[in-house]
């Protein structure tokens, strides 16, 4: 008698955890000809085009628990990110080249991006961006971080944040 009351209350929190799941945020990132992107490879020997599998998921992921933290529960966000160019370059003619990303002024991060944002199956908004930090080595803290994307994910929560955090509600003002 008790492994049937044991599988009916599995059931019934079943049934109270499904619309917890589906009234989640969710967004989905999806990455548009990666082997084209400008530099997106942290172990690239020089200035070959494309981009690695760890900054592809290490950057989704991140993208996710942005929307995890700022969109409401009922909104999705399509994001297709179509170049990326990272912070700092490999400079061929210094002794191990290929193992240090040099930071300058000039070589800022940057990613180009198309969003879609949607509430109730309903386009709130939608756009081409371009994410770019010119004054990331200002950044405070940046010099203590081991994260070796560390100014790409700085540069996307600023920019997410001012895009979505509590802006967009369809029948909002």
């Amino acid at each position: 008698m008790r492994p049937i009351t044991t599988c009916a209350s599995v059931a019934v929190l079943a049934l109270f955890m499904v619309p917890l799941a589906t009234a989640a945020s969710s967004v989905e990132v999806v990455f548009k000809n990666p082997e084209k992107f400008s530099d997106a490879s942290l172990d690239s020997p020089g200035y070959e085009r494309g981009a690695d599998p760890y900054v592809m998921k290490e950057l989704s992921s991140y993208i996710q628990k942005l929307g995890d933290r700022y969109l409401p529960p009922d909104q999705q966000l399509q994001i297709e990110i179509r170049n990326i160019d990272l912070a700092g370059r490999y400079e061929p003619w210094r002794p191990n080249a290929y193992e240090v990303r040099f930071m300058r002024d000039i070589t800022w991060p940057s990613i180009d991006l198309h969003y879609v944002l949607k509430q109730n199956d309903q386009i709130v908004s939608e756009a081409d961006a371009r994410v770019l930090d010119q004054l990331y080595l200002q950044r405070p803290g940046r010099a203590s971080r081991s994260d070796r994307l560390y100014s790409e994910k700085a540069m996307l929560s600023d920019w997410f944040r001012r895009q979505f955090a509590g802006k967009h509600q369809i029948g909002s003002n």
